[in-house]
């Protein structure tokens, strides 16, 4: 808890202390995330249906839940990346996503001896794909990490042997989009994670629904693999469709463009999961750096998409006349005359 607290501090030295000890009894204290002990919680697909299902204070529309996609931008620093889970936690996110890669499978022959200048020098592909990419005891670590602050790090997969590794260690991962059309990986990742979520960038509609007969993922997730996306070529009206071509998943928004206001209208068309790439400085060194969004948007991320929710809670029909507003309608409006 110190170290947590510590870290925390680092992102916000004004903010108060999280790991203070609770106050009131056992049963008067709120538990994490819908889970019945906030002591140590272990995401099932049970526990993440309830999550992904939670409704508002109404029951009309489910909370946004969020990923902070790190992904690589740690540059292969663990306390960097604590530093981003910290933030995430901090910022209101629910889950906070690496990406988890063996480079000598996945890195195509033809580029793993093509030398490229890096932050350590002059190295080959391979050797600098290899440079970024966390241990098992580091993955363990950032996982245990999370759990002692209550967010969920997972991450999305890459190969069979990465989900192999995670699988030991959380239910909960992802298929990325240039991988959908993998389908004995969708496959692989089916069998071994209770929740598994896919991305649709960079696929046609035929790549979409192989995918999805082959692994029925819980989450589809619309996106545009350009880093950063064009506004004009986000196509936010495609999740209205994703939402009726596949009722049983929930449908979701990873973007990668830059600002926050085309993704609160993601949330507005319905999609119940936002990811964004999260970096500390967006002039660090990395592919991913530009296109992500740093703290202080993390930030208005999550209070921008808990806004909308609010405000598109209740279900279309007539309109609701509003407290606030029978007020306004005893000073303002005439009263009829008998």
């Amino acid at each position: 808890p110190a170290v947590c607290c510590s870290l925390r501090q680092a992102v916000f030295p004004h903010a108060p202390p999280i790991c203070a000890p609770p106050t009131g009894s056992p049963k008067t204290q709120k538990p994490a995330f819908g889970l019945p002990n906030p002591k140590t919680p272990t995401y099932t697909r049970t526990h993440i249906a309830m999550a992904d299902t939670k409704s508002g204070t109404d029951g009309m529309r489910p909370e946004c839940q969020i990923i902070a996609e790190i992904g690589i931008n740690h540059n292969g620093d663990m306390e960097l990346c604590k530093k981003l889970i910290m933030a995430a936690k901090v910022a209101g996110c629910q889950y906070a996503k690496l990406q988890k890669r063996n480079p000598d499978v996945c890195v195509p022959e033809a580029q793993k001896s093509k030398m490229r200048d890096t932050p350590w020098g002059r190295i080959t592909y391979l050797e600098y794909k290899k440079k970024i990419e966390f241990s098992e005891e580091q993955i363990k670590e950032l996982i245990d990490f999370g759990k002692s602050i209550k967010i969920t790090v997972f991450a999305s997969v890459w190969d069979k042997d990465s989900v192999d590794l995670m699988s030991k260690y959380n239910k909960i991962s992802k298929i990325p989009s240039a991988l959908i059309t993998d389908l004995e990986l969708c496959k692989y990742a089916r069998e071994k994670f209770e929740y598994l979520i896919i991305s649709t960038g960079m696929s046609t509609e035929e790549d979409i629904e192989k995918c999805y007969e082959a692994c029925k993922p819980d989450l589809v997730m619309h996106t545009n693999s350009t880093y950063p996306c064009p506004s004009d070529e986000l196509n936010l009206n495609y999740i209205l469709h994703l939402k009726k071509k596949f009722p049983k998943a929930s449908i979701g928004y990873s973007g990668h463009e830059f600002g926050l206001g085309t993704t609160f209208a993601a949330v507005a068309l319905g999609a119940d999961w936002v990811e964004r790439h999260v970096t500390w400085d967006r002039y660090m060194w990395g592919s991913d750096q530009m296109s992500s969004v740093e703290v202080p948007g993390l930030l208005k991320l999550v209070k921008g998409c808990t806004d909308v929710v609010q405000a598109t809670k209740y279900a279309p029909g007539k309109r609701r006349l509003f407290k606030g507003e029978l007020k306004k309608m005893e000073s303002l409006r005439k009263k009829p005359k008998n």
